[in-house]
Order: C-alpha cells, then sequence, then structure tokens
C-alpha cells in the first residue's frame, strides 16, 4: 500500500508541475492518504476516529495540530526506519517539534518542484548566499536541508554565511555581474541590516527569500517594512523580494512569485490543498475572511498530510494570505484537537 501510494504522490507533484493536475485528483489522494495515516499514525486515529464514524468525508476530518509533532511520534514507521528527523527550533517551554521522515524522495520532489515554478522559474543557476547554517551543522533543520539541495539544482556558487559576519560582503561583492539568490531566514535579515553599513547594487536578475517568522526574537519588523529595507539594502527591485513559507512539520512550500506585484500573496503548489478554517470550529471561513491556516500536504506520506497550523490567514481565490501567528493561547479548536489527538 505505501508503495502504491508514494507513486501516486510522486506522480501528483510531477503532474502539479506541468499544470496537469486538477482538484479533484489531488482530494481523491488526499482522501486515501488521510484513511492510510489514519490506520497507521495513533494520535491522528486518535483524532479522526469519530469523525470516520460518522461517515465523514476525510477531507473534512480534523487536521493534526502542529503542536502534537512536540509530544508524541507522529509517524506510520518504526523509529528503526527513520531517514532523518526535522526538528523545530524550540519554543518558550523547550519542547521541540518532531517530524521523523522515512525517506525523503517526496520532500525533494516536492521541494525542487515548487521552487523551479516560482523562486528559478527562468531555469538559469544562480550564485547562492546562504543566511542560515550548512546542513552538516544543523542536520535536524528542514531549512538547511532544503537550502542545501538547491546548492545542488539551483546554484554555480554558493556562500554558506553563518553566523553573519565579513563573509556576507565579500560574497556579495565577488559576485561582480552575476545574478544573486539570498536567502535566508527573517531574522537573519534584521541582524544584517544592523551589521552591514553600506549599500550593494546585486546583478540584475537577483533575487532575495527570506523565510519564516521571530519566534520571541529580540527584534521584530513588520513584513512591509522589511521588505523595503531589504530592497533598498542589497538594490533590487521589491517584486524580487518574496517569501517563503514552510515548517518543519511539512514537506511541501509555499512562495511568493519572484517579480510579480503580489507582495503578501503566497502561492500554493497544485498538488497542496491549503484551506482557511474558523479558530473554534475548525470549519472552512469564506474567502476573504479571516481564519488560520489548514495546509493538506500529500508529500507527508509518512506522518500526517492534514496539517493544521496556529497561523492567521485569509484565501484570496487561489492565493494565501498570511497575517502572522495567531495572538495569545493556542486557538481553541487546535487546543481541543490536541486532547483528542494525545488522548
Amino acid at each position: 500500500m505505501r508503495d502504491t501510494l508514494k507513486a501516486r504522490v510522486a506522480a501528483a507533484i510531477d503532474a502539479g508541475a506541468r499544470g496537469e493536475l486538477g482538484p479533484d485528483a489531488r482530494d481523491a489522494l488526499l482522501r486515501d492518504l488521510a484513511r492510510w495515516q489514519a490506520d497507521g499514525v495513533a494520535p491522528y486515529g486518535r483524532l479522526v476516529g469519530k469523525h470516520d464514524a460518522r461517515g465523514v468525508d476525510p477531507l473534512d476530518w480534523p487536521a493534526l495540530p502542529t503542536d502534537v509533532f512536540r509530544h508524541v511520534r507522529v509517524a506510520r514507521h518504526a523509529p528503526s526506519l527513520d531517514a532523518c528527523v526535522f526538528r523545530t527550533s524550540g519554543t518558550t517551554s523547550g519542547q521541540r517539534g518532531e517530524h521523523p521522515l522515512r525517506d525523503l524522495e517526496l520532500y525533494d520532489r516536492a521541494a525542487e518542484a515548487a521552487a523551479r515554478l516560482t523562486l528559478f522559474r527562468e531555469g538559469a543557476p544562480l550564485r547562492l548566499v546562504m543566511l542560515a547554517p550548512h546542513p552538516d551543522e544543523a542536520p535536524d533543520s528542514s531549512l538547511s536541508y532544503m537550502l542545501g539541495r538547491f546548492e545542488a539544482w539551483f546554484g554555480t556558487t554558493t556562500d554558506w554565511v553563518f553566523p553573519l559576519d565579513e563573509r556576507l560582503e565579500r560574497a556579495l561583492d565577488e559576485a561582480g555581474d552575476a545574478p544573486v539568490a539570498l536567502l535566508g531566514t527573517s531574522f537573519a535579515f534584521v541582524h544584517a541590516e544592523d551589521l552591514l553599513d553600506r549599500r550593494f547594487a546585486l546583478a540584475p536578475g537577483s533575487r532575495v527569500m527570506q523565510t519564516g517568522g521571530f519566534k520571541g526574537r529580540s527584534r521584530e519588523v513588520a513584513p512591509d517594512a522589511l521588505r523595503r529595507a531589504i530592497a533598498e539594502r542589497y538594490g533590487v527591485p521589491e517584486p524580487s523580494v518574496v517569501a517563503e513559507y514552510g515548517m518543519t512539520e511539512l514537506s511541501s512550500q509555499m512562495y511568493e512569485r519572484v517579480g510579480a506585484d503580489t507582495a503578501g500573496r503566497l502561492w500554493v503548489p497544485p498538488w497542496v490543498r491549503a484551506r482557511v478554517v474558523d479558530p473554534e470550529s475548525l470549519a472552512d471561513v469564506p474567502d476573504g475572511a479571516r481564519g488560520i491556516l489548514r495546509i493538506d500536504d500529500p508529500a507527508n506520506l509518512d506522518s500526517v498530510s492534514a496539517i493544521q497550523t496556529s497561523d492567521l490567514a485569509i484565501r484570496h481565490g487561489a492565493a494565501i494570505e498570511l497575517l502572522g501567528r495567531a495572538p495569545g493561547a493556542v486557538p481553541r479548536g487546535c487546543s481541543l484537537s490536541v486532547e483528542e489527538a494525545l488522548g
């Protein structure tokens, strides 16, 4: 069964990359994954069992809140079969979420396809400058792993600059007339603003990808202000400064499109189903209304595809606008789902 589902997920990603995957085919795959995962992933099975008994469509079963990954193992396979375990950066309680993967083939397939359709859609390899730890230094970081794969897929030469120091200026100066892709976390770019005392003029075709929030760090900057600061600092147009949305608990990513006048609107890969739901009932809210983001990611074959975040969002047709984390306590609907999943 696993081999059959894995082949179907791979085919769906490939079809989505070609623009040939419709929502009906995607949803049929997600239904089959939900049934298979509920049967073999204990916390998810506890969460959805009573809904299945009432004959509810698996697409409408509750999604597993990301907080569950901090308390129990979320995987259909034994720990001895783990190819890697990605871990979150931690919380104020010190607990780190863990996402075990039996293999990385679907993660790689989804990450490469999404990046080729958005961040690197022109196709030509670029000089890469990474404001993040090298994968050898952070083997449990999904971001470092993904950036390491970018080095193989999209890079001519790569500079890893972490922690930030004079190597950043040197790498950008050495690029000369070659376009650069400067990739890192939002906090890294804020730190670079504090560190740098000069501006750059990156070559035409350069772009900047920033990802992640600030997670209680010492200084936060509003997204629009950070985008303007980055554009001015590195000499690129604002539409070439794009956000990426990824999570340790996911295997696919969403991006703003390079060069598009759609700041704040995330493109959703065709193989992914992104919904905005009510914080209490977890039912879908109307297009244009505020709620919290739910993502169904079929590339999460061996854990759980249906993931409930606590991120505030608005859906605009096919695009998602992120509004940041829900303030205060975990939304009530997520909290109840955590209790049910943990039994």
